[in-house]
C-alpha cells in the first residue's frame, strides 16, 4: 500500500480533472445506438485513466473502448470502466485513518485498519465486473439511464481478504440474515438515499466474496474504489461497493431504497417483459448471464475478401464459466465451434478464436454465441425491461468484404 503522501501527490489535480474532463476531450466516437444520439467524447483527462469513452463527468461514467478487450482477457487498470452513483466522491484518501467498520448483529464489532487488513489471510480470483446496464443504449424501445454500448465491463485478477474472514472475526450472532455494505461516496442533497447494497448472509460467507485491495497486481485506482472495494464474483457490479467502509450485519431483510426499489428486474426468464407491460413481479438484480463479443473486427469494417476469415473475441459465462463458443458468418443460419483460450477461472473472460468460412463478397453479419458451464446459451432475441438491465443476447458485427 503506497504511503498517504505519495498517493496524494500522484492524485494531485484529481478533483480538477473530474470537472474539466468534457472540455479536454481529444476526439469523438460513434457508439451506433439505434435512433441516436450516439456520439460520445473520448478523454484521457481523468486521474489514473487512459483514453476512455466519456458518458458522464459528474459523477464519472467512463466506458472502455471495445478494442481494449482484444488485447487481453484482463482489462488494464487504466482502461477499466468507471461507474459511480453519487457525485460526492473523495478525491484523496488518508490511508492511515481509513477504517472498515463491521457492526450490527455481531458479537464483537470491529474497526479494521488497512494495515490490519493487509496482514490477514489473502484470497485471489479472476472475475468480470459488469454494470447491470451494460449495452443499455441498444435497447429498443430506448430506456432512460446511462447509455452504454458494451464497454461498461472489465475483467481483473482481484486480491484481497475473504469477507467471511471478517465476519467470523466479528462473530455473527444467531438470527442474522443479511449483510449490508456502505461506502465513502455521498449524495449531494440530504434527502437522497445513501448508496448501500446487501447480500444474503450465506452468500456473503461463501468464501469467494472478498474485500479487494489489489487488481491485476496493482492497487486499485481511485476511480475503481481505492483503497478497497467489495468483489462479488458472478454478480452484477451494483453489489461491488467501491471505497468500502461499512459492513453491517442485519437480522432482517434490507428494506433500503437501493435494494427495495432500485436495480429491480422482472421476475421472468431473461428479465424480459414487453414494453407495453406496466405491472410485473420483480426481484433485485443478481447473477450475470453468459455473453460474448467479437473483438477482432469492428462494426462496419471493410476488408479484402478471402474464403476464410480469422475471428476472435471474449466470452463470459456469468456465474458458471465458459463451456463453448460458436461462431456464425451468415446471420446465425449455421454455426461452427471456436477454439477456447486458457481458462482463468469460471468468473472471468475467456478468449475464443476460429477461422470462419465466408459466404462471399458483400455485407457479412458475424456472430458469437456462448454456452456456459450450466448449459445456458445466449438467446438470439434481445430482452427488454424498463431498467435496461441484463442484456445477454447474441451480438452482431457487420463487415463488408470486397
Amino acid at each position: 500500500m503506497r504511503s498517504r503522501r505519495r498517493f496524494l501527490s500522484e492524485l494531485g489535480a484529481g478533483g480538477g480533472a473530474l470537472l474539466a474532463a468534457p472540455a479536454l476531450a481529444q476526439s469523438l466516437v460513434d457508439l451506433r445506438f439505434p435512433g441516436g444520439p450516439s456520439t460520445r467524447p473520448m478523454t484521457s483527462a481523468f486521474p489514473q485513466k487512459g483514453a476512455m469513452i466519456l458518458q458522464r463527468a459528474r459523477p464519472p461514467l467512463l466506458e472502455t473502448p471495445m478494442e481494449v478487450f482484444d488485447g487481453s482477457v484482463f482489462t488494464p487498470n487504466d482502461r477499466f470502466f468507471v461507474r459511480w452513483h453519487w457525485a460526492d466522491i473523495p478525491t484523496s484518501i488518508d490511508v492511515a485513518r481509513y477504517r472498515i467498520a463491521v457492526r450490527g448483529h455481531v458479537g464483537r464489532p470491529l474497526s479494521v485498519s488497512l494495515d490490519e487488513l493487509l496482514r490477514m489471510p489473502r484470497v485471489e480470483l479472476a472475475a468480470v465486473n459488469q454494470c447491470s446496464g451494460n449495452s443499455r443504449g441498444l435497447f429498443q424501445p430506448r430506456v432512460p439511464g446511462a447509455q452504454w454500448r458494451h464497454g461498461a465491463m472489465g475483467n481483473a485478477k482481484w486480491l484481497g481478504v475473504s469477507l467471511r474472514h471478517l465476519l467470523d472475526l466479528a462473530g455473527v450472532r444467531p438470527g442474522a440474515t443479511t449483510v449490508r455494505f456502505g461506502a465513502l461516496d455521498q449524495p449531494l442533497v440530504p434527502e437522497a438515499p445513501d448508496f448501500a447494497k446487501s447480500l444474503a448472509l450465506d452468500h456473503a460467507r461463501d468464501g469467494e466474496v472478498m474485500i479487494a485491495f489489489q487488481m491485476n497486481g496493482e492497487q486499485l485506482p481511485l476511480l475503481n474504489g481505492f483503497p478497497v472495494r467489495l468483489v462479488v464474483p458472478g454478480w452484477y457490479s451494483t453489489y461491488w461497493m467501491k471505497m468500502l467502509n461499512d459492513i453491517e450485519v442485519l437480522d432482517h431483510p434490507d428494506d433500503g431504497y437501493w435494494m427495495a426499489k432500485a436495480y429491480k428486474i422482472p421476475d421472468t426468464p431473461n428479465a424480459n417483459v414487453s414494453p407495453e407491460t406496466k405491472d410485473f413481479p420483480s426481484v433485485p438484480i443478481n447473477r450475470m448471464v453468459p455473453r460474448s463479443w467479437i473483438t477482432s473486427w469492428s462494426d462496419e469494417a471493410r476488408l479484402a475478401f478471402a474464403p476464410r476469415l480469422a475471428m476472435g473475441g471474449i466470452a463470459m459465462g456469468g456465474d458458471s464459466g465458459v463451456a463453448r463458443v460458436d461462431l456464425s458468418a451468415d446471420g446465425g443460419r449455421t454455426w461452427q465451434p471456436a477454439r477456447l483460450g486458457p481458462d482463468e477461472g469460471r468468473y472471468g473472460f475467456r478468449r475464443f478464436d476460429a477461422d470462419v468460412r465466408m459466404p462471399g463478397p458483400g455485407t457479412v453479419t458475424l456472430m458469437s454465441r456462448c454456452t456456459n458451464g450450466a448449459g445456458v446459451t445466449q438467446p438470439m432475441a434481445p430482452n427488454w425491461n424498463p431498467g435496461g438491465f441484463m442484456r445477454g443476447c447474441v451480438e452482431t458485427t457487420t463487415i463488408t468484404l470486397s
